[in-house]
């Protein structure tokens, strides 16, 4: 089977492969993204589906298939399946690994405990992305286990900042946390600005022009918040003034008690992310 190379040397780190098991949104997103960066990779993904890998095949750039025999030979395994079938691709992928190969798992609620005790291996990396990876704008947490040394997790660092950022956190419930803010943040920011386009719309912009207000108005606002060290508390009253239109706004948000809706938003989500994991906030 051919692999497709990218053979720029990327922070002294050797050549790998890696294998992403995975060809749906996620799973394709890294591997295109990793093979697209200054990695120096091997890049593989493994997949069932007949309509997927003729999908991606038909791209005639990353190499993919259906035989798990090619995890023999990879340093770096990438799972992005759904949570519900791991125990079943645990179980068909199992006796082709090696104690040796470094796992980075991007499936939600699902412990690295779970992961060295479904695959036999030790070395695992629990990651949390977010949606905008598709973009490579995209936020990701991630924690290893014990016997992940550092050098590994500066791999695991530059695999995973081919989709945007990368935060190491401190335990497992930090990534649970993260999701709640990073992972399903994207869903949060996206109800804001469906109330704001339709606000517009209700005020006689076209849906085009709306579009256009709303998605530049917030990518300005996250573009100066992120290269300025002022709080966004310091932001609020810069862009308001007594009397004005932004203090007659901000004041109804604060009168309908927006500001902690949202934050009560956040902890049900991480509440939620928890429980997925069988644990409780």
């Amino acid at each position: 089977m051919l692999y497709l190379e990218n053979t720029t040397e990327f922070n002294s780190i050797s050549m790998k492969k890696i294998t992403v098991i995975g060809g749906g949104n996620m799973g394709f997103t890294y591997a295109e993204s990793i093979f697209n960066s200054n990695l120096e990779t091997q890049i593989h993904v493994l997949e069932k589906s007949i309509e997927r890998i003729q999908e991606i095949s038909a791209l005639n750039t990353i190499s993919i298939g259906s035989d798990f025999s090619v995890l023999k030979e990879a340093d770096v395994i990438f799972l992005a399946v759904k949570p519900q079938i791991s125990p079943t691709v645990f179980e068909e992928i199992n006796h082709f690994l090696n104690k040796d190969q470094l796992v980075v798992s991007i499936m939600a609620g699902t412990t690295i405990e779970t992961i060295q005790k479904g695959l036999g291996l030790e070395k695992v990396v629990r990651a949390m992305p977010n949606l905008p990876a598709q973009v490579k704008l995209g936020m990701t947490t991630y924690v290893g286990s014990e016997e992940v040394s550092t050098e590994e997790l500066e791999l695991v660092a530059s695999i995973l900042e081919t989709t945007g950022k990368a935060v190491l956190v401190k335990t497992e419930d930090d990534i649970d946390k993260s999701t709640g803010v990073s992972g399903s943040g994207p869903g949060f920011v996206f109800y804001m600005m469906n109330a704001m386009v339709n606000a517009a719309e209700n005020l006689g912009f076209s849906p085009e022009q709306s579009k256009i207000l709303v998605s530049q108005t917030f990518g300005g606002a996250v573009k100066l918040y992120q290269d300025n060290d002022i709080s966004l508390t310091e932001w609020m009253n810069r862009v308001s003034s007594k009397g004005g239109t932004t203090i007659a706004g901000l004041n109804h948000l604060a009168d309908t008690n927006v500001g902690p809706e949202i934050q009560k938003c956040i902890e049900v989500a991480v509440a939620r992310a928890f429980e997925l994991g069988g644990k409780k906030l």
